[in-house]
């Protein structure tokens, strides 16, 4: 006991220095976050952004290593873009594919006349091989840009081939993806700014306290950003989300912190000592809330697929940031502000509602029959939706997306396969080639025996022509489909083009978009009941710490777990395709970030339970804590429209439709469902809470009077 008391001593001495500290020197406080933040400004633009989803896969994954062979052992690389170009002759084709081979960054281009004699008459080519590279007087290359290279290569090219022409593909999409991303979180930021401002004006009483919320963690924001510099690089998911994610889960931080301080100004003459008394209050509590925030998202870094490593830990690094930049420049900003802040006060516009907790007691008993029909469909369906694995479908409305649309009705969607097997009998390889041109949507097949044909020996021809089917140890094929880059048909085809593979082979390899995104589907479905798993765990026990009772924390998760289930089994319901990365974040994001309004909920009930009712603590907590919650909710929920409204990028914008739908139905479940499980299970959580509740009380006394009578 006495090396508790003494732990106790010890650690409010530590807070009284530190909160000392901070008030004596809140102007060097301001200036050093102030420089901090120019600083990281101009680290932050020279942070790498990749947007290439392939590169997150884990090193073992077959298309990994197929493409780390094939880069080591072959000069040339898969295709990663389709140029097409009208109104041409097979001769001004061939002249164009020059040009566009001359392009920066362009390192192959590939047509017609790479396997076959453009010379021969067009009435005797293959009209099978000339209608995939030439039609309607009309050609389309297959085109290899090289990394980094993608913005610089597709603006040449467009000069080349014009306004009528089109490119498409991943490295088109990585060009329009950066040439996107910072108008588009821009675009997101000038949204989600003034209806912050406005919320705040509304459930404040200062004209200025917005302006010092979004201050303390608009620096946070900028630190995080700048201080990614560490990575080496991040996806553009992160780059995109982050920033707005960091800003409306850690508002919560700064609301908390100077509504402590203003109440403390009521009781205090010195501004300093109220604001050392604020610190001192908000520590623990933000700290509580910051917890069970960064848990959640600390659960993503162990998923196998790397981006959620990338988007978790930059994710965990801004909220702690956002709780440091809430306790120490905060409170500095608010004493050198402190008389502008007693000049601007106003009447809360929004007064404190006092009788809505009646209402949703009134209603627990439907709301919660209403929740418990919902929840059981909605856990089925959830899983169950159509899922894109990759980036998604492009915007319709943009060019890259006008583009891939125009080809692809020109000459059908094309994939291609790249097979790399063991080099030396051409008699095997021959046979497998001839059985994958019998595979479903396969359109071709281009491999030394297939295309040259294996009568010939390598020594008879040219080291050009034998250098893009062989080198020192592997053969490489390519195949070509007529599939989109994912989808049912297309991984059937990745699946149909190994187990052929490796009936002749037992090594064999194979890359390319599709099996690329194949991998992706296997990786990320396995990471979810990992992650999904771990974030649970994490929050249970984060939980049972803070209540220190064994029902709270299961009905906390279950409360947001069904408002999670619900927001994603909508896609499911309404027939619409979802990306899988965005069901696989929000499961996180949604638990971590909307917890903190069960948190705040049940925290205010435990306490007036101690000496109220079930009924009457869950009334006066709901009274108490409604506009606090709606405030908190609100912007969240803001910021997930604010991205949906601002990106073209179907990724981003999804996940913010699910973080706009799930942050709303996470509160509605608090207040209507939270409220009916507290009353439900009290009894069990008066037996099973270390804190004494009023119903242990009364029956000590009712024992009492059974003894003395």
């Amino acid at each position: 006991m006495k090396i508790n008391q003494q732990h106790v001593a010890e650690s409010e001495q530590v807070m009284d220095r530190l909160t000392k500290w901070i008030t004596k020197h809140a102007k060097l406080i301001v200036i050093v976050f102030v420089i901090l933040s120019l600083i990281c400004a101009g680290l932050f633009f020279t942070v790498k952004v990749n947007y290439d989803m392939t590169q997150y896969l884990p090193e073992n994954a077959q298309s990994t290593v197929a493409l780390k062979l094939m880069t080591d052992e072959f000069a040339s690389a898969v295709p990663n873009a389709r140029v097409m170009m009208p109104n041409l002759t097979i001769t001004e084709a061939a002249e164009i594919k020059q040009e566009i081979a001359a392009a920066p960054g362009v390192t192959e281009v590939m047509w017609l006349d790479d396997i076959a004699d453009i010379k021969t008459p067009e009435e005797m080519l293959d009209k099978s091989l000339l209608n995939q590279y030439y039609k309607d007087s009309t050609a389309v290359y297959d085109v290899v840009i090289a990394p980094d290279m993608e913005v610089k290569a597709t603006n040449a090219i467009y000069k080349i081939i014009g306004e009528d022409g089109g490119i498409s593909g991943m490295a088109a999409n990585i060009a329009y993806s950066q040439n996107q991303i910072m108008t588009e979180v821009m675009g997101a930021v000038s949204i989600l700014l003034p209806a912050i401002i406005i919320i705040l004006l509304l459930t404040t009483n200062s004209w200025i306290s917005p302006l010092l919320f979004l201050s303390t963690i608009g620096v946070a924001v900028i630190i995080n950003m700048g201080t990614n510099v560490i990575f080496g690089s991040i996806s553009y998911v992160t780059q995109s989300v982050s920033p707005i994610l960091q800003l409306a889960v850690s508002l919560d931080y700064a609301i908390f912190l100077l509504g402590s301080f203003e109440r403390f100004r009521k009781t205090e003459k010195d501004a300093a000592t109220a604001m050392q008394l604020a610190i001192k209050e908000s520590f623990v509590s933000i700290a509580a809330s910051a917890a069970t925030t960064v848990l959640g998202f600390l659960a993503l870094v162990f998923m196998r697929f790397g981006i959620g490593s990338d988007l978790g830990m930059n994710l965990v690094k801004g909220v702690a940031l956002s709780y440091i930049s809430a306790i120490v420049f905060l409170p500095a900003l608010t004493l050198c502000c402190v008389k502008l802040l007693d000049k601007t006060t106003h009447k809360r516009i929004i007064p404190e509602i006092k009788k809505l907790g009646n209402v949703f007691v009134k209603i627990r008993i439907p709301a919660l029959l209403m929740v418990v029909l919902l929840v059981v469909p909605c856990f089925l369906a959830q899983s169950r939706s159509d899922f894109f694995y990759g980036n998604g479908v492009p915007a319709p409305d943009s060019r890259y997306g006008q583009d891939t649309i125009k080809i692809n009705e020109k000459f059908g969607e094309n994939t291609q396969i790249v097979l790399l097997v063991p080099k030396g009998d051409i008699g095997r390889e021959a046979q497998m080639c001839s059985e994958l041109q019998e595979v479903p949507h396969v359109t071709a097949v281009m491999s030394y025996a297939s295309t040259v044909g294996s009568s010939i020996p390598t020594e008879f021809l040219s080291k050009d022509i034998v250098k893009n089917f062989y080198s020192d140890n592997y053969s490489r094929i390519i195949v070509n489909t007529d599939t989109g880059e994912e989808g049912g048909h297309a991984f059937e085809v990745v699946e149909d083009v190994r187990n052929v593979a490796s009936k002749y082979y037992e090594e064999n390899y194979s890359c390319g978009m599709s099996a690329n995104l194949y991998d992706m589907k296997d990786v990320v479905q396995g990471d979810t009941p990992v992650v999904n798993g771990l974030a649970i765990v994490f929050i249970l026990l984060t939980l049972l710490i803070s209540f220190r009772s064994l029902t709270l924390p299961v009905i906390l998760i279950f409360v947001i777990e069904s408002a999670i289930w619900i927001n994603l089994s909508t896609p499911y319901f309404t027939d619409t395709p979802l990306v899988y990365l965005g069901y696989l974040v929000i499961n996180t994001v949604q638990l971590g970030a909307t917890i903190d309004y069960a948190i705040l909920l049940t925290d205010g009930y435990v306490v007036r339970r101690r000496s109220m009712y079930s009924i009457d603590a869950v009334k006066g907590t709901i009274n108490d804590n409604i506009i606090s919650i709606i405030t908190s909710g609100l912007i969240l929920s803001t910021a997930g429209i604010s991205l949906n409204l601002s990106s073209s990028m179907e990724i981003v914008r999804e996940l913010g439709m699910l973080l706009f739908r799930g942050t709303l139905l996470s509160m509605a479940m608090v207040l209507l469902a939270l409220p009916a499980l507290l009353i439900l299970f009290d009894g069990a959580t008066a037996r099973l809470t270390k804190f004494p509740f009023l119903i242990k009380e009364r029956e000590k006394k009712e024992k009492n009077k059974t003894g003395e009578a």
